[in-house]
């Protein structure tokens, strides 16, 4: 490869706190293949203590991994063939990170270290008790495969050390890129901050007809940012930082927000560098961070110049689109825990770097992920960008590829500072549907008044749950569609993640909210409810190809209204929906719901229905959850 003349970069650069960026090479996790020539339907993937080099100029940081890889080994199978895991804990020890709480004005989360060069902790500089106590305990959750419920990472059924969890795949999903991590309750946020997770691709034959990249030529890419302690020195450790900032209100209320750190990996590495021929290459892309969202740019290293051009995307979370995307004029948005299977030609970029960085508003003050290093020379490539990619693709519509008999869900977002609580809350609604209920004043606690956007009727809901250990009031039949409404009365964006069904968004409607506050015009923080009814919200952001394919995780902004539909069928049991900014699922965003047969489920006595179907044995009624639009 020819050596580039090196020149004035226009690119923005921030600091690198002593690393070099693009230094090192990009590590590829080991792929396990469980379905080769011998048949194997089983693996033994084992959880242990261990030291990785994040950078070739840092000490070793010791992290919590599968297999002893950070990322974990990316697990490939066949569509409709089953597998069986025994994630077995065998990690040593406490958890190797330090969580300490920061002012946001005087210790900023995006810096390393917390301590004063003396080793005192300065003002409002907080140690997060008990973290450093936590042992290693576990549970597996496989993100966006269509499991039963106890196999799909029950977030109380974690195990601790010398204990096995034992799961199943059917796999009988399209192909599709899917990622594994830990999913213990309460805790989630700092053992996926360890290193629990890793990717998991499910192929098929639509798949291989189409003869995308492969082999070397197929990348994944685990991006996940990350803080690192500093010595009396100033110098990097090596060692795990969990810093997150707080600031308190002029009311002096106390106001936490998620991690975000200022180191990105890719694959374990910071700032890495990939050599790439002068061809197409295939990279399938996971947002494994805690909290960040990534605008994905591909720009000349040297110049600036915007080269998202040579990019097409191809997948989304639930597998490929009907045809290829090219990225939005502003980035391709990324938040925690989406996919994006990408092609990118460097037949076009010959003699380059190239540059992944993070446009983002939020992106951390050195907005490079990794640079692609392209070769000088001319490549034979049969493979040929295809107009169409999965022709077994079908686009939902509310009344023919969803039927008109189906459920609704409603859930509200609420803002940090509702009705006292400094965290964003997740608010589980169910219609009132006896006049005499209705309350005759408001703002009520709890209670939401809408204006249905169909019929114009005044809506009126109220908040049944929030936190996780609440009554369960959502129950859908099995082999039911059902659509979800999320609802976000202000506050930060929430990336939305319903276990067990892929999904495709409807419609995107929005709210107007206070120039002030930014949260939706009408919404009462003080009491937590509506002032009024809402009026019917005005148009949204338009839908793009990425919200038209097949999804289990949606980023819904402040003030936004989005509906998405999904089939529950192929397995049963109590499953989990939550925000996956892992902070705001740990501290309070996430719910459970269950599926179970229609010929069951007439027999449960409980206090909510969750569809249509509310059992004859059910006796209560008070309160049904699918009260269709």
């Amino acid at each position: 490869m020819t050596e580039l003349i090196s020149t004035p970069s226009t690119v923005a650069e921030g600091p690198t706190f002593g690393l070099t960026k693009f230094l090192d090479p990009l590590r590829v996790p080991p792929v396990i293949r469980p379905h080769s020539w011998w048949h194997q339907d089983e693996l033994t993937v084992t959880m242990v203590r261990t030291a990785v080099r994040l950078h070739s100029q840092l000490p070793p940081t010791a992290v919590w991994a599968y297999d002893g890889h950070f990322p974990g080994p990316t697990i490939e199978v066949r569509a409709g063939h089953r597998l069986r895991v025994s994630w077995t804990n065998e990690i040593e020890g406490k958890i190797p990170l330090v969580a300490v709480r920061a002012p946001l004005a005087s210790a900023p989360q995006d810096s390393p270290g917390f301590r004063a060069p003396d080793g005192s902790l300065p003002e409002g500089v907080q140690l997060v008790d008990g973290v450093s106590d936590l042992p290693s305990w576990t549970v597996v959750h496989l993100h966006g495969a269509l499991t039963g419920g106890g196999n799909d990472g029950w977030a109380h059924n974690a195990v601790l050390k010398e204990a096995s969890q034992l799961t199943e795949y059917p796999n009988r999903q399209q192909a599709t890129t899917l990622w594994y991590h830990d999913h213990a309750m309460a805790i989630t946020r700092f053992t996926v901050h360890a290193g629990l997770a890793g990717m998991y691709l499910i192929r098929d034959e639509e798949e291989a007809a189409l003869d995308l990249p492969s082999g070397e030529h197929e990348v994944p890419l685990v991006i996940a940012d990350r803080n690192l302690d500093t010595d009396a020195a100033g110098a990097l450790t090596g060692q795990l930082l969990y810093k997150v900032p707080y600031l308190t209100t002029p009311t002096g209320q106390v106001l936490h927000l998620p991690f975000t750190g200022p180191f990105t990996t890719v694959n374990g590495v910071i700032w890495p560098h990939l050599d790439v021929e002068a061809r197409w290459y295939r990279f399938r892309l996971v947002n494994a961070s805690n909290a960040r969202t990534y605008q994905l740019r591909l720009l000349d290293d040297e110049t600036g110049e915007p080269l998202d051009d040579a990019v097409r995307q191809i997948g989304t979370d639930g597998g490929l689109l009907p045809a290829p995307a090219t990225l939005p004029a502003d980035g391709l948005v990324v938040a925690p825990a989406e996919r994006a299977d990408l092609l990118v030609d460097f037949s076009r970029l010959r003699g380059r770097r190239v540059r992944l960085t993070n446009v983002h508003p939020t992106a951390a003050p050195e907005p490079s992920v990794m640079q692609f290093r392209v070769e000088d020379r001319d490549r034979h490539d049969r493979f040929r960008l295809p107009a169409k990619l999965s022709t077994s693709y079908v686009r939902l519509h509310h009344g023919t590829t969803v039927p008109e008999d189906h459920d609704h869900v409603f859930v509200a977002l609420v803002p940090p500072g509702t009705a006292g609580e400094g965290h964003p809350q997740l608010w589980e609604l169910h219609e009132i549907t006896d006049p005499g209920r209705v309350p005759t004043e408001l703002p009520a606690a709890g209670i939401i008044q809408l204006t249905d956007p169909h019929t114009g009727r005044v809506r009126t809901f109220e908040r049944v749950a929030s936190l996780f250990d609440d009554t369960t009031s959502l129950f859908i039949d099995h082999g039911r569609w059902a659509v979800w409404n999320f609802i976000h009365l202000g506050g930060p964006a929430h990336p939305m993640h319903v276990h067990l069904s892929q999904f495709q968004a409807l419609d995107r409607t929005e709210y107007p909210r206070d120039a002030a506050t930014g949260n939706v015009t009408g919404f009462d923080v003080a009491t937590g409810g509506t002032t009024a009814p809402l009026p019917p919200p005005g148009p949204g952001r338009p839908l793009d190809p990425r919200d038209e394919g097949w999804k289990d995780t949606y980023l819904v902004g402040p003030g936004e209204w989005l509906t998405i539909a999904g089939h529950f069928a192929g397995a049963t049991g109590n499953f989990m929906y939550h925000c996956h900014i892992l902070d705001h699922e740990d501290e309070g965003m996430m719910r459970p719901f269950v599926v179970m047969p229609a010929e069951a489920a007439r027999f449960h006595i409980h206090r909510f229905g969750g569809g249509h179907h509310h059992g004859e044995a059910a006796h209560d009624t008070r309160s049904h959850g699918g009260n269709a639009l």
